[in-house]
């Protein structure tokens, strides 16, 4: 008797056709065309020394995005995101406040973010409870432990060395965030792509409980990418208190929509099961590209919020509409 063996694709059906398939491509294409654009717009642009600012737009969400887009093909979700990195920022600022030097308070701000990860997949693995619940409830926890902490103040006077991680440049115009956004998601693409830990991800999101009666050790993975979205919260808290050079416990407010609009937009399924590496890439300095060029014709940030907001509406609801449509043309 021969056993039939299923593939397990990285990406769901796309529905732009054979012409199309490639979501990365189309993602490439409306890159290309937003980088036009903007050229166009504005005659600043194209300036080496403004692209590289460009790259803050998107960098430290970008990293918290990488984890996020596992954690999605997982079919978990992580809401709590931008409150770990605030709480990770505020404990930043209260071991500088100590005396404590720049290696140290790299290590607090991911240990931190390490630690609250880890909380948020004690209580979805351990508990059973869902993760959209516990990250709602983490969200506040956590942003709410950063007021308690700093109040209304805010934590200035880091070191001197700290502000490399968020402000120097490793050469030329290439800035050290960029660099570490480009390693990682390499880091990460190959963890998802190239290994079975990536590989049973997406069994995982396709069949929870089929992957436990295959093997899968289904709340070990699961707490891993809490984890890892934990960490990477704290490394880029590390960058954006480096970059702004103070603490506020209001920081990063929004970043959790705009992580997640980037892993949607990239063709990760909200649902779960499938999604790529480049294509979070590719979404992530869409949004970049977008942001930054709204800055440069000085558009408020309110519309900006408006736009992130209505590209995750629209992301979310277009292919199950193509379906819909399609499925009456075939009748």
């Amino acid at each position: 008797m021969s056993i039939e063996t299923r593939h397990i694709p990285d990406r769901l059906d796309q529905p732009l056709g054979a012409a199309l398939r490639s979501w990365e491509m189309l993602l490439l294409v409306v890159a290309i065309g937003v980088f036009i654009f903007n050229s166009l717009a504005s005659p600043h642009f194209l300036d080496v020394w403004t692209l590289s600012d460009m790259t803050y737009n998107f960098t430290e969400k970008a990293l918290i995005a990488l984890p996020m887009a596992l954690l999605i093909i997982a079919g978990e979700i992580d809401l709590s995101v931008a409150a770990t990195l605030a709480l990770s920022s505020t404990l930043m600022g209260l071991a500088m406040t100590f005396g404590f030097g720049t290696p140290a308070l790299v290590v607090v701000g991911v240990v931190v973010g390490l630690a609250c990860g880890a909380f948020n997949g004690l209580l979805v693995t351990g508990l059973n409870l869902p993760s959209i619940v516990v990250t709602i409830g983490t969200m506040s926890l956590f942003r709410g432990l950063a007021f308690i902490i700093l109040g209304d103040h805010v934590y200035k006077g880091y070191p001197a060395s700290f502000d490399f991680f968020g402000q120097g440049y490793v050469f030329w115009v290439i800035s050290f965030e960029l660099t570490l956004f480009l390693i990682f998601a390499v880091i990460f693409g190959f963890l998802l792509h190239f290994t079975s830990f990536g590989r049973r991800l997406y069994f995982v999101g396709r069949n929870p409980v089929a992957s436990l009666f295959s093997g899968v050790n289904v709340k070990r993975e699961k707490f891993i990418l809490f984890c890892l979205t934990g960490v990477m919260s704290g490394v880029a808290a590390v960058l954006l208190t480096s970059r702004l050079g103070s603490t506020r416990p209001s920081i990063a407010q929004g970043f959790e929509l705009e992580a997640i609009t980037m892993v949607v937009l990239g063709g990760v399924a909200i649902t779960g099961g499938a999604g790529t590496i480049p294509g979070v890439v590719l979404a992530a300095l869409i949004m970049g590209l977008v942001t930054f060029g709204f800055g440069l014709l000085n558009v408020p940030g309110i519309v900006m919020s408006i736009f992130v907001g209505a590209m995750l509406i629209v992301v979310i609801a277009f292919p199950i509409l193509w379906k819909r449509f399609m499925w009456v043309l075939k009748k």
